[in-house]
């Protein structure tokens, strides 16, 4: 680990010297450059420094000892040794840890899809609880949110609604939402007090900010449509809504959100180049990320990552075995019990695969 630190700390020292240099110094942009990925070196550089110090201070600590003929030197010496000994174990930790890589990603805005699954009416009803849920958790941290397209149902419920959320951050915390969530409860449309199993599927995808995925238009099959849902006289007399169709890969994106039909045009585009990112981000990542489809899957009960049961009040996320027992509450926002839970464990277990690779 150290070695492979020392090899950071030289590409930091490096970096100190080029940014002092007349060229770099009245280049404004590659100054920039420089001094954003030095500043993302420092802690691990920082605490690099911290660790020669005390490994040096405490060697000093143990000749003394060995040489050491009065009882209360000895004393003192031995419990220098023991403290020095844990602030090593901690740096070290710390260390360990800056070197797990980032996700890059994370600090990006958010396409959220939510699909319902098994489960009829009910199945769509339980979409649209999770469309209150993510937006009632993005209001909570101050995001903002944009729906961008639904399919919804007759009873209250959506077939396929994506939301936009726009905020610092917001990849980081809804990413783990990928996957089926399963509810429990006696829906509104059953007559007989008889609880169901139902499910719906979220994808979370970071938004293309950068034209990361080019398009071709070739590729693309553009039509518009009139807008469903409320909006007025000026969504029925217009055909605002847009329909695109990604032929190579069968991805198809409805978008009304805005008034223009330019402006949804290119908000379903940028849906399109996030989905094929997220496809091309899980190729080369197979390892340590699984594709679109496998966070999605079939939305059948059995692939679930998280259950809402009603009767018993509770939420329980099964990636980690973690339960909040006040379902209420989670279901207008109350996310970052889990969020948190789930991040920790996120880190938790980078942090291993990179220890078994250094071993």
């Amino acid at each position: 680990m150290l070695e492979k630190i020392a090899k950071v700390v030289e590409r930091y020292e490096e970096l100190e010297r080029q940014m002092a240099e007349p060229e770099v110094l009245a280049d404004y942009q590659k100054l920039a450059e420089l001094a954003q990925e030095r500043s993302e070196m420092e802690p691990l550089v920082r605490s690099y420094r911290e660790h020669r110090s005390i490994t040096k201070e405490l060697h000093e600590t143990r000749e003394l000892l060995e040489v050491a003929e009065d009882e209360e030197m000895i004393a003192m010496a031995e419990e220098e040794i023991e403290l020095l000994t844990v602030k090593l174990e901690k740096l070290e930790q710390r260390m360990r840890a800056l070197l797990v890589p980032k996700d890059h990603r994370d600090e990006k805005n958010v396409i959220i899809e939510i699909r319902a699954g098994a489960g009829g009416d009910e199945a769509g009803i339980f979409a649209a609880d999770l469309l209150r849920l993510y937006l009632r958790y993005a209001e909570s941290r101050g995001w903002k949110t944009d729906i961008l397209g639904e399919n919804s149902t007759g009873v209250g419920g959506y077939k396929e609604v994506i939301l936009a959320v726009k905020g610092k951050g917001a990849y980081s915390r809804f990413k783990f939402e990928s996957g089926v969530h399963r509810v429990q409860r006696v829906p509104i449309t059953e007559s007989q007090g008889r609880i169901h199993t139902s499910t719906a599927t979220v994808a979370v995808m970071p938004e293309i900010q950068d034209v990361e995925i080019e398009l071709d238009e070739k590729d693309l099959d553009i039509t518009s449509t009139f807008s469903s849902g409320p909006g007025g006289q000026h969504m029925q007399k217009n055909a605002t809504a847009v329909r695109v169709v990604h032929k190579p890969s069968g991805i198809q994106v409805k978008v009304q959100s805005e008034r223009s039909l330019t402006q949804n045009k290119r908000l379903a585009l940028g849906i399109i180049q996030a989905r094929l990112q997220e496809m091309e981000d899980a190729k080369q990542h197979a390892s340590v990320a699984a594709d679109r489809k496998a966070q999605v899957g079939t939305g059948d009960r059995s692939e679930k990552i998280r259950t809402y049961n009603y009767p018993q009040g509770r939420v329980t996320d099964h990636r980690i075995a973690f339960t909040s027992y006040n379902l209420p509450a989670v279901m207008e926002g109350e996310l970052d019990p889990f969020i948190d839970a789930l991040t920790v464990a996120d880190e938790a277990a980078k942090l291993a695969a990179a220890s078994n690779g250094r071993e």
